[in-house]
């Protein structure tokens, strides 16, 4: 096992983990939000001090500040953000919260969307994800991997219940003046397999939903695959310097009106046509941002 995974870099924070953590490992319909846990969120800040360098920065600090002050006044805001690692949530809270009160207010207020999978696969990756608060949803790509007829057909049922419950804590949250934070592509993007880097077709309706759009790419990541990019703690912590941005902010109906035109009228699938705009316009914040990030 590698030095730096954090099975083994940070085995000694398990059993203070252990001790701090309270959410449940099995989701249902009754414990889809899950607020932060700010004993573990002392922990990851810390994690992400010694793995980001010191000149990491978000970027863009007007934008994220008109963001704030809009879904303050009423707006239904989402953030949609590139995602390469487990560490990206707790890269964006942390560069945040060092741009003083806007940012700490801001990270305050965002409420994650997660899959299970981060709470019901390792009670250890369980509680780093309880650092922040979250909406667990089941997401459709769990359930379409599921080949047993009878298991799906159960599991099938199971998605609607929870997800049906996670759709009206969104509502709940928002109307509290929160920002929900989603990952479009749904999973961690991977090397080589474009495919991961693919937006999910559900996302658009999380936009359509919202009225106000704020788009993050990420340069840089702290924290890389092992050789099974299933074991989430054999990942690999490595120090660099993290660039996050912010877009402008963006009126949701207008953003998916231009998604039409990028993608023109004939396309066969309008809903995946916007979530591909999406990624298209992070893979150009992130290409713009990567140019001298490391001189």
């Amino acid at each position: 096992m590698n030095e730096n995974s954090l099975s083994v870099r940070y085995r000694h924070l398990f059993p203070e983990l252990k001790r701090l953590s309270r959410a449940a490992n099995v989701i249902t319909e009754n414990n889809v939000y899950q607020p932060a846990n700010t004993g573990i969120r002392a922990i990851m800040d810390q994690m992400c001090a010694e793995n980001m360098r010191p000149d990491s920065e978000f970027r863009n600090m007007p934008a994220a500040e008109d963001f704030l002050a809009q879904i303050k006044a009423g707006k239904r805001g989402i953030i949609l953000m590139e995602h390469y690692s487990n560490f990206d949530l707790p890269g964006i809270m942390y560069l945040l919260d060092k741009q003083g009160p806007v940012g700490k207010e801001l990270s305050r207020r965002i409420v994650a969307i997660a899959g299970m999978k981060l709470n019901e696969e390792n009670p250890y990756v369980s509680a780093f994800a309880e650092a922040y608060t979250r909406i667990i949803i089941y997401p459709s790509r769990s359930l379409a991997a599921i080949t047993d007829p009878e298991v799906f057909k159960k599991e099938e049922h199971r998605s609607r219940v929870i997800n049906m419950a996670s759709m009206r804590m969104l509502d709940t949250v928002r109307k509290e003046g929160n920002a929900v934070l989603v990952f479009p592509s749904g999973t961690r993007y991977r090397p080589g397999k474009p495919e991961t880097k693919r937006g999910v077709r559900e996302i658009d309706s999380y936009i359509r939903l919202s009225d106000i759009m704020m788009l993050v790419s990420i340069n840089g990541n702290c924290l890389r695959f092992s050789d099974d990019p299933h074991d989430m703690l054999g990942d690999v912590t490595c120090e660099d310097r993290i660039i996050m941005t912010a877009s402008e902010v963006y009126s949701c109906s207008a953003f998916r009106e231009e998604a039409k035109q990028w993608g023109g009228e004939n396309a066969e699938d309008k809903k995946q046509q916007v979530v591909d705009y999406v990624m298209h316009r992070l893979e150009q914040m992130h290409e713009e941002n990567e140019k001298g990030r490391l001189d």
